[in-house]
């Protein structure tokens, strides 16, 4: 598994936004902190959040396959499973 690397580059109205790393190619993921505190109940940074959902996309697609800029919401409209599996983390 290539080595994932996660900067907070900024915040604005209540949005994170996210440079992901992942060998030679980076993504940009915004979340919302709504969304961040529906999954985690605030026990965790976003950063790990960030971590598994990019972790956990890995384990279905190939990076290739990954946008380039996503909201980490839209996850779940790919894998319905997405948000189930990431609250038991």
């Amino acid at each position: 598994m290539e080595n994932v690397k996660i900067k907070s580059i900024g915040a604005y109205q209540g949005r994170y936004l996210f440079l992901v790393s992942i060998g030679q190619v980076d993504y940009r993921v915004t979340l919302s902190r709504d969304y961040w505190l529906e999954l985690t109940d605030g026990s965790q940074p976003a950063e790990q959040l960030i971590l598994d959902s990019i972790m956990f996309l890995l384990s279905h697609e190939p990076k290739e396959s990954i946008l380039k800029e996503f909201d980490l919401e839209d996850i779940k409209k790919y894998f319905p499973e997405f948000e189930r599996e990431i609250k038991n983390i």
